[in-house]
């Protein structure tokens, strides 16, 4: 079965884009805030996750350490 965006021309998927607007269009700004924080709060975690190894260096595994099985 094709997806109905190969049975669709630019000016029908216009049209079903302002019905989507207009039935939703009251939600969209909450949603778009919403994913916003999203974002912003992802790339903060990146960011700090990045300082966060270039901060410490890489502890060296040494195998006396380690218990004998």
């Amino acid at each position: 079965m094709f997806p109905l965006a190969f049975f669709l021309g630019p000016m029908e998927m216009c049209i079903v884009g302002g019905i989507a607007l207009l039935l939703f269009g009251s939600r969209l700004p909450g949603a778009m805030r919403s994913l916003g924080q999203s974002v912003t709060e992802f790339k903060k975690g990146v960011r700090d996750g990045d300082a966060d190894d270039k901060s410490e260096p890489p502890k060296a595994v040494d195998s006396k350490d380690e218990p004998a099985k």
